[in-house]
């Protein structure tokens, strides 16, 4: 249909990572990202998701001499409001018909759906969750993620117990720091309270 995503090769010494977007667009409103500045147009269809693995890995391997090593669920879109299409592209990335890709070596990361993270654990997922917080106290972080009004840090953190209490895997939180914002000793005592309450890194 013409729509563009974006999806990008990640290299380092050891690893290689794709990058890949799950939704055109997003409805999310995160005043940092560039892509809550366009609406939501379509969520991806499995193949769509996995076709941008399969680019990717093809890419890895002529330009790195190795295939993929990793994927993060971290280009455009919320990917759990798309959850059933990435599940499905999991399943086939995952698959021996696919990359035979371990799905300890994903991560989806989600800026904090409450209710998705829950069905997360509870459909025992067995890949990796990351969280874009960026801020442990509600109206920092609905200045910056107005969305979290829906969804506060009350709810998110209940959720992140579920999680870890159903699967055991510890989460990544995405901190992005911002000058006079999101940097002050109260910022970093709350970001410590927040981090203390499920097995975590940041």
């Amino acid at each position: 249909d013409g729509l563009i995503v974006e999806s990008v090769l990640i290299p380092t010494p050891t690893r290689t990572t794709a990058c890949i977007s799950s939704q055109v667009g997003c409805s999310l409103d995160c005043k940092f990202c560039a892509t809550s500045r366009l609406k939501r147009m379509r969520n991806l269809n499995p193949d769509e998701i996995y076709d941008q693995v399969m680019a990717i890995d093809k890419e890895s391997r002529l330009y790195h001499n190795r295939p993929l090593s990793n994927i993060v669920f971290m280009g455009m879109g919320e990917p759990l409001m798309n959850y059933n299409n990435v599940l499905a592209a999991i399943d086939k990335i995952t698959s021996t018909d696919g990359l035979a890709m371990s799905p300890k070596r994903i991560t989806v990361s989600t800026s904090g759906v409450p209710k998705m993270i829950k069905k997360m654990a509870d459909d025992q997922v067995r890949f990796k969750l990351a969280v874009s917080l960026h801020s442990a106290i509600d109206d920092i972080r609905t200045s910056i993620m107005p969305f979290n009004e829906t969804f506060p840090l009350v709810d998110l953190k209940e959720s992140l117990e579920y999680w870890y209490k159903k699967t055991k895997s510890r989460i990544t939180y995405e901190y992005i720091v911002w000058g006079g914002i999101n940097d002050r000793k109260e910022d970093i005592d709350a970001l410590i309270k927040f981090c203390s309450y499920v097995p975590c890194k940041v």
